[in-house]
């Protein structure tokens, strides 16, 4: 078994699109003990729980989020991750403006995917506010975005 890889995915508030993110990878990796995966926010209260829509959305695709609270991205953060995802590229600006040292390590959601009838590089649309609906395409679009990431940390990985 090879070492283990910690897969961080970021948003804005840590309440919607990343938990969602977290939720779909550890089931995708659940029968793997080389991956861990966690998520952050760039403007994330510590401690707020995910939104209502992305646990009905989760439990819906057979996912728990235990004792799941979110967090703020920081260098601490940062130091564990081995690959971090970003949901937009404006998240990936400020990544890479406040945390260069770990720039080597950031990567769009999307950026190994092709999203049928959006391209590959898309980015992850904010749901909240936008009803159970935008959650469910938000999670499609993480369906489809998993499997790559996972292929590319498999093809890449050196440790």
């Amino acid at each position: 078994m090879s070492a283990p890889k910690h897969v961080l995915f970021v948003c804005t508030g840590n309440t919607c699109r990343s938990p969602l993110a977290e939720g779909l990878f550890r089931k995708a990796v659940n029968r793997r003990g080389d991956y861990q995966v966690s998520s952050a926010g760039m403007s994330a209260s510590p401690g707020a729980s995910a939104g209502r829509d992305t646990l009905a959305v989760l439990k819906k695709r057979g996912v728990r989020l235990e004792d799941f609270a979110s967090r703020p991205v920081t260098a601490a953060v940062l130091e564990e991750a081995t690959h971090v995802f970003a949901m937009t590229r404006s998240h990936l600006s400020a990544l890479e403006s406040r945390f260069p040292q770990h720039a080597g390590k950031f990567y769009l959601v999307c950026e190994f995917a092709d999203i049928p009838g959006k391209g590959v590089g898309i980015e992850v649309p904010d749901p909240i506010g936008m009803g159970r609906a935008a959650y469910e395409e938000v999670a499609d679009i993480l369906d489809r975005a998993i499997p790559a990431i996972i292929a590319f940390i498999d093809q890449t990985w050196q440790k």
